[in-house]
């Protein structure tokens, strides 16, 4: 019985240095940091842009006629005919309900292209911290911007940065 005793208070013994030990293996790396200063974001934006270039240049087109439209009517309206009014505003308000549509549209494409393309980077982010981390032999990573206070020697955020570019 008291082997028994004696190696169960031996293990737990063990259990807690392990883990007062992999407490000693912690690393901290500031994401938003490298994700900011990745040169492949920039080329993102200007390839997201040129994607999108030909609907915003439609929708651009669309609002001046629309914009010109309501125009006339403010500045016509009093002296038009009843029906030409009439038929003025129902095409106003079917273009400005296309226009809207339009827009929606372009919004939801391109807040889920830009989304598409960020979750890919960060990919890649993730990808270098775990490769960093299992090479200097961390066994947690935490965020910068999640802790109060860290030691910076324990930093590998420019080891993945590098890796990353």
């Amino acid at each position: 019985m008291k082997k028994w005793l004696y190696a169960a208070g031996l293990g737990l013994a063990m259990a807690v240095s392990a883990g007062v030990q992999a407490a000693e293996k912690i690393a901290i790396v500031n994401v938003t940091s490298i994700f900011q200063q990745l040169p492949q974001r920039e080329a993102i934006g200007k390839q997201l842009e040129n994607e999108f270039k030909s609907r915003a240049t439609e929708l651009q087109g669309m609002e001046r006629d629309l914009q010109t439209k309501v125009q006339k009517l403010q500045r016509d309206g009093s002296t038009m005919k009843a029906s030409e009014r009439s038929k003025l505003e129902k095409d106003i308000m079917a273009k400005r309900e296309t226009f809207t549509q339009k827009a929606q549209s372009f919004e939801q494409d391109n807040r889920r292209r830009q989304m598409e393309e960020r979750n890919k980077l960060l990919k890649r982010i993730q990808d270098a911290v775990s490769s960093v981390a299992k090479s200097k032999g961390y066994d947690l990573v935490i965020d910068a911007n999640a802790t109060a206070y860290f030691n910076s020697s324990d930093d590998i955020t420019a080891l993945v940065l590098k890796q990353v570019k």
